[in-house]
């Protein structure tokens, strides 16, 4: 009756609702709770609450920057070599190398993203 699935026979919303079970499930061991959003509220897919604080989570394929996510404290969750990471949006805009800034993805686009996370990251990065 039960059978794992094969992420990469999901469709793009089935990877988001198994990237957010992944995740919360992580962040449950924290002691966090979280909440799906309906729409992504202040770049949130979900808010994610223990005693002391709230986090905002945005669910990402892989590691990501992107401008519309600049000063709005939030964090990104993805999954990697079947781990889930997480990073605060705005502390890897301070280890982004010139290369990137200077790319058109960064600079004309908004955004710029790694299929596999440089090592450059790691300090920034928390395995749950």
């Amino acid at each position: 009756m039960f059978k794992k699935v094969n992420y990469k026979d999901l469709n793009s919303k089935q990877k988001e609702n198994y990237n957010f079970h992944k995740v919360s499930s992580k962040l449950a061991d924290y002691g966090f709770n979280s909440m799906r959003l309906n729409d992504d509220w202040e770049g949130a897919d979900f808010i994610s609450i223990n005693k002391d604080e709230m986090i905002k989570v945005q669910l990402k394929g892989r590691f990501t920057i992107d401008k519309k996510y600049i000063g709005k404290d939030i964090f990104i969750s993805f999954l990697e070599d079947e781990k889930v990471k997480i990073y605060k949006h705005d502390d890897a805009l301070e280890v982004i190398p010139e290369n990137v800034k200077i790319s058109k993805s960064w600079s004309e686009v908004g955004n710029y993203s790694w299929g596999k996370t440089p090592e450059y990251f790691n300090d920034i990065i928390t395995l749950l």
